[in-house]
């Protein structure tokens, strides 16, 4: 047994879903497989029920979920105490966020941090924002930097860094979707939508569609921001983005914001990560530096 092992056993404990495990945590489906088959030949039992529709933990496969978060938390721990032996923090995190985060709110936290803890790495993922707090609770990554959900999980803790404002966005080109834009009253149940999948950004836009009684006309549904603003600027529809999103776009000259009768939320953009892990040096020190940054 090895703590990649444990790892993925406790993400597929969660998923029950071979393919989700293999792609949330890098690997084939084979090595996948063959990792749950060596656990389950060391403990002599099973750990899964699997056929072709459905995947189960056995009583065994639940006994070892508590075991094995107990091992690995105190493997953490072990790391904790031996890294301030040394006198240096030493180890590394994996940190997602989208791309236009990565640049315009990473940099000045991860330069801090560098200064603080030269010892430690920094594993780097981007992808959709509204991916982020799912990738933090299921163990995928350490830290993220998200936007604020509704409903936020009682297992991760959140620390606010930016107010992100948010507009309706449209194409600037000479296009169908700017002549819409142009009517006055605009025919909101005519134009195209580009909206999110998912995320606190789509439940935005749906509370705008219920306030403005607009029963959309739904073009695309698409995961991330900077693909909406590349739609947008395509002339293809009409969207919803963080502002910050559109001004570091380089369509950002493409790109309109329609004044709209009723106002949208704000994202409470921020970094979160499991709350038990709070006390874990690196982590302590990575928030403590992006809150108070």
């Amino acid at each position: 047994m090895d703590v990649r092992s444990v790892e993925l056993f406790l993400h597929l404990s969660q998923s029950l879903h071979f393919a989700k495990t293999s792609q949330a945590m890098h690997v084939s489906a084979s090595t996948l497989s063959r990792v749950i088959q060596r656990l389950e030949d060391e403990l002599g039992s099973s750990l899964f029920t699997r056929d072709k529709r459905s995947v189960h933990l056995t009583q065994a496969g639940q006994r070892f979920r508590s075991f094995a978060e107990q091992w690995l938390e105190q493997w953490r721990l072990l790391q904790m105490d031996l890294s301030l032996q040394s006198n240096a923090l030493a180890g590394e995190l994996t940190l997602y966020c989208s791309v236009t985060a990565s640049y315009s709110h990473l940099p000045d936290i991860l330069d801090k941090y560098r200064l603080s803890c030269p010892n430690a790495d920094i594993k780097l993922a981007t992808g959709d924002v509204a991916m982020a707090v799912d990738k933090v609770a299921n163990g995928e990554v350490d830290i993220a930097i998200a936007a604020r959900p509704d409903h936020l999980p009682l297992n991760i803790a959140f620390a606010s860094i930016s107010k992100i404002p948010l507009s309706i966005i449209g194409p600037t080109v000479s296009c169908n979707v700017r002549k819409l834009l142009e009517r006055n009253p605009i025919p909101w149940d005519q134009v195209p939508f580009i909206l999110p999948e998912h995320g606190p950004a789509r439940a935005r836009i749906d509370h705008w569609f219920k306030a403005m009684r607009i029963t959309p006309n739904v073009h695309a549904k698409v995961a991330g921001h900077e693909a909406i603003v590349s739609m947008v600027a395509l002339g293809s529809g009409v969207g919803i983005a963080p502002e910050v999103v559109v001004d570091n776009s380089p369509v950002r000259e493409r790109i309109q914001s329609i004044a709209v009768g009723v106002e949208l939320e704000p994202f409470d953009l921020g970094i979160c990560m499991l709350s038990r892990r709070l006390h874990e040096p690196l982590m302590q020190r990575f928030w403590q530096i992006a809150a108070r940054n």
